[in-house]
């Protein structure tokens, strides 16, 4: 009898099929890396250069042995010299600080109650409500922002409807005062707080609250944004299903509990995205401040955007304006973190395993189902806990 090989048969090779397979990715990917490489990553480190010499704005800042690195002046410029530069970013802080307390709160609570009514099963015309209050949002923000200017002039159509009720409406744009200090009717600084504070801006004008300029800014970043924002709401809404509001009306649970207890917990995902959308774009403003630049009260509406463009184009000092940028992008990814931390998706790992491990004491039925044991049921149609 002829002996039979138990050699195991040779393996196919892959290596090759598969760094093919690689250097087609990259290949695919490659023009995606050049232009994310050409205009997104090389000009973040050509600012981040800039941000630490004294170039003026004129030939190359590299290679060039006229541009000396000045290390930290350029931030020490903003934020700890007793200068005019430090007081003018102190200002546009307090000036964002403000506007982002009220637009991203104010917006996102609108844009949840459209999207509410949106979602209604018996509104009729949904179609059109959608485009409706999505319609600023595309908009052109230049238009919008001379309609508004025309609105609230001094003799514009806000201050004629006031004036028909007997109210005085202030002269809008060039009304400095802030709001708090109007509503208070304070006048004058009390002693100890007319001296200059964090960044150069004294107590007394970081409790003055948003001007009278700003709050006709703020009223229209929310008119134009929160069409967007609605959208985001909408399409989570839409992602709950119906059971499951069926489910707490049968626990006893009216509208307002639904929506709170169940309906908004739910939308936590949705509602992180909107937060951190709308504190980015918030403290990033610059157009409609851009266009507000010549009325009275510019220096109430100035933000760290519109002063970057302010140093770099109109003072040449691009070195305090990329470090205007780079600490504006510091405090932006300070706040994006803290509400993660506040708004982020827990750690469900515990509760996981707990999980599983119930499942595995749970009994099975004959067909390996499991055994749902149900506890006492309350006779007063019980709510959710």
């Amino acid at each position: 009898m002829s002996s039979v090989s138990t050699a195991p048969a040779p393996r196919k090779r892959r290596g090759g099929a598969r760094g093919g397979e690689a250097v087609a990715g990259w290949l695919f990917t490659l023009p995606a890396i050049l232009i994310i490489g050409v205009f997104l990553i090389a000009p973040i480190a050509l600012a981040l250069w800039v941000s630490f010499t004294d170039w003026n704005g004129r030939n190359s800042p590299l290679f060039n042995d006229s541009v000396d690195v000045v290390g930290l002046e350029n931030y020490a410029a903003i934020t700890t010299d007793d200068s005019l530069t430090r007081e003018l970013f102190g200002r546009s802080i307090r000036n964002t600080v403000y506007f982002v307390l009220f637009v991203v709160p104010l917006q996102t609570a609108l844009a949840l109650f459209l999207a509410v009514q949106v979602n209604r099963r018996l509104l009729k015309g949904k179609g059109f409500f959608r485009t409706a209050f999505y319609f600023p949002s595309v908009t052109s923000s230049i238009a919008i922002t001379g309609v508004f200017l025309f609105l609230f002039a001094a003799t514009g159509v806000v201050n004629r409807v006031l004036g028909a009720l007997s109210v005085d409406g202030p002269n809008w744009f060039a009304d400095p005062r802030g709001i708090f200090h109007i509503l208070f009717r304070s006048t004058a600084a009390p002693p100890g707080l007319d001296s200059p504070g964090f960044l150069g801006v004294t107590p007394w004008e970081w409790m003055a609250g948003p001007s009278v300029a700003m709050v006709v800014i703020i009223t229209m970043v929310i008119f134009t944004t929160s069409g967007t924002f609605m959208l985001l709401f909408l399409a989570g809404l839409q992602n709950i299903g119906a059971e499951v509001g069926e489910a707490a009306v049968m626990d006893g649970a009216g509208p307002i509990r639904t929506f709170f207890s169940v309906t908004l917990p739910m939308l936590r995902p949705t509602l992180f995205t909107v937060l951190t959308l709308g504190l980015i774009g918030t403290w990033q403003v610059f157009d409609q401040i851009y266009l507000t630049r010549g009325t009275p009260a510019a220096p109430t509406l100035s933000s760290p955007a519109y002063l970057a463009f302010n140093q770099a184009f109109e003072n040449n000092e691009p070195g305090i304006a990329a470090a205007i940028a780079f600490v504006l992008f510091l405090i932006i990814i300070a706040m994006t973190l803290i509400q993660r931390l506040v708004l982020g998706e827990r750690d469900e790992s515990g509760m996981g395993k707990r999980r599983k491990g119930r499942d595995r004491k749970a009994p099975l039925l004959a067909d390996g189902a499991v055994r749902l044991e149900a506890g006492p049921q309350s006779t007063t149609g019980g709510g959710l806990t």
